[in-house]
C-alpha cells in the first residue's frame, strides 16, 4: 500500500471516529477516557480483587466445612453459617452477573436493579437466614481427631477470622508458614482470613460513608448556591465552623461517646463529618450556573424549582464532585483504619486497623507480619482509589480533552 493510499484511508477514518465519539454521552466518554489510562486499570484490578474477597470471603476462608459426612449423614455447616449480609451480597452479585451477560448492566436501570436487589430482599433474608449464635470452631477439629467424621471438605483457608484456635497451644503469634500464609495474631486467629474478611468492612464503609457525605453535600451545597442570600451566608459560616474542627479529633470524640459501635454507626459518623468539601464544590458550581442562559430560560418557562435544580443544574455541577468522590472513599477507609487502630473502631469485626494495633500490643515487641500485610492492604487500596481519581480528573479536565 502506498503512502498516499494510507493517508487517504486515515483521513476517511478520522470523521468516523469523531462521529462515534460525538454520539457518546459525556458520562460514558469520561468513563472510557478514565479506563484508557493504565493507572486506572491497575486500581480497578485491585479493587476488583477486594470486591471478590468481600462477596465470596465465606467461601474462601471459613472454619466451617463446605461438606461433612458424619454418622452417615451429609451436611454443609458453611451454608448454615452464612449471615443475611452474605446472602444479600451473593444475590446482588448474581443479579449483576446476569445483567452483565445480557448486556443490560451498562445502563442506569441495570445499576439501579443491582442496588435495589439487597434492599428488596433484606426483610426476607433477616427473617429466614438464622446463623448459629454461639459457634465452637474447635468442634470440627475435635470430631475429626476422634474419627467421628467420615468425609470432610474445607475451604482454601480453613480458618474463620474469629477462630482463635484455643485448642492449639502453638497457634498464637505463629509466623507465616504453609498452614497460615500470613501468620497468626495475638489471639491465635489467622491473619490472612482477617485481612480477607476485613475487605468487606473497608469497601462498605468507604462507599456508604462517602455516599452519605456526597448526598448531604449535594443537598446543602445546591440549596446554598441556588437560593443564596441569608441562608447561604448562615450555611457557609456553619460549614466553616465544622471545617475548623480537626476531623480526626471530631471522629475520635464521637466514637468514644458512642455506647455501641457497629459498622452502620461508623458509616454515619464518617459520612456526617465529611460533607463540607462536597457542599463547597456544589455551591460554587451552582453560583456559576444560575446565571447561565439555559437556567434563566427554564425559570422564564415556569419550570418548578425542583426540576431546575435536579434536571438542569445538578447534572452540570457533578464533575468536581465525581472526581473528589474517589479521594473521599480512600479518606473514609483511612479514617476507619485509624479509629480501629486507636481501639475506637468496630467491635468483634475484622479490621485492617485493628490488626495493625496488634502488631505492637501484647508485650511481645513488634510483630512484623501483623504490621506488613494489613498495612500493605491499606496502602494498595488507598493508592488504587487515588489512581482512579487522578485518571478521572484528567479525563474530565476540559483543557486536556481539547489537547487530546
Amino acid at each position: 500500500m502506498s503512502i498516499e493510499a494510507a493517508q487517504v484511508m486515515s483521513e476517511s477514518e478520522a470523521p468516523l471516529a469523531v462521529t462515534v465519539r460525538a454520539r457518546r454521552s459525556i458520562g460514558r466518554q469520561a468513563v472510557i477516557d478514565t479506563l484508557a489510562r493504565p493507572g486506572a486499570r491497575l486500581g480497578l484490578a485491585w479493587l476488583g480483587i477486594l470486591a471478590f474477597f468481600a462477596v465470596f470471603g465465606p467461601f474462601i476462608a471459613n472454619t466451617h466445612p463446605i461438606l461433612m459426612k458424619s454418622e452417615g449423614h451429609w451436611s454443609s455447616p458453611m451454608l448454615r453459617s452464612l449471615t443475611p449480609v452474605d446472602v444479600l451480597l451473593l444475590a446482588a452479585t448474581g443479579v449483576a452477573i446476569v445483567l452483565w451477560i445480557g448486556r443490560w448492566f451498562s445502563s442506569g436501570i441495570g445499576l439501579l436493579i443491582v442496588i435495589a436487589t439487597p434492599i428488596v430482599l433484606a426483610p426476607a433474608a433477616y427473617l429466614l437466614v438464622q446463623p448459629p449464635a454461639n459457634v465452637d470452631y474447635s468442634l470440627y477439629r475435635t470430631m475429626i481427631s476422634e474419627g467421628k467424621v467420615e468425609r470432610v471438605a474445607f475451604t482454601i483457608i480453613p480458618y474463620s477470622p474469629s477462630d482463635r484456635l484455643r485448642d492449639r497451644t502453638d497457634a498464637r503469634l505463629s509466623p507465616p508458614n504453609a498452614a497460615h500464609w500470613f501468620g497468626t495474631d495475638n489471639d491465635g486467629a489467622d491473619v490472612f482470613s482477617n485481612i480477607l474478611h476485613a475487605s468487606r468492612v473497608a469497601l462498605s464503609i468507604g462507599f456508604m460513608a462517602t455516599g452519605i457525605s456526597v448526598a448531604l453535600g449535594l443537598l446543602i451545597g445546591g440549596t446554598m448556591g441556588y437560593y443564596g442570600g441569608a441562608f447561604d451566608l448562615l450555611s457557609m459560616r456553619t460549614i466553616e465552623i465544622v471545617e475548623a474542627l480537626p476531623r480526626l479529633v471530631l471522629l475520635i470524640t464521637i466514637s468514644a461517646l458512642a455506647r455501641h459501635r457497629n459498622i452502620y454507626l461508623m458509616m454515619a459518623i464518617i459520612g456526617l463529618t465529611g460533607f463540607t468539601s462536597y457542599a463547597r464544590f456544589v455551591r460554587a458550581e451552582f453560583l456559576s450556573l444560575r446565571q447561565r442562559d439555559f437556567v434563566q430560560a427554564a425559570i422564564a418557562a415556569g419550570y418548578p424549582q425542583y426540576r431546575i435544580i435536579f434536571r438542569q443544574m445538578l447534572p452540570n455541577a457533578l464533575t468536581p464532585v465525581l472526581v473528589s468522590t474517589t479521594f473521599g472513599v480512600a479518606s473514609a477507609i483511612l479514617y476507619e483504619a485509624t479509629l480501629s487502630f486507636l481501639g475506637l473502631g468496630l467491635v468483634d469485626e475484622p479490621s485492617w486497623g485493628a490488626l495493625l494495633e496488634q502488631a505492637r500490643a501484647g508485650g511481645n515487641g513488634f510483630i512484623w507480619w501483623i504490621a506488613l500485610f494489613p498495612g500493605l492492604a491499606i496502602f494498595l487500596t488507598v493508592f488504587s482509589y487515588n489512581l482512579i481519581g487522578e485518571a478521572a480528573r484528567d479525563a474530565l479536565d476540559p483543557k486536556l480533552r481539547k489537547r487530546d
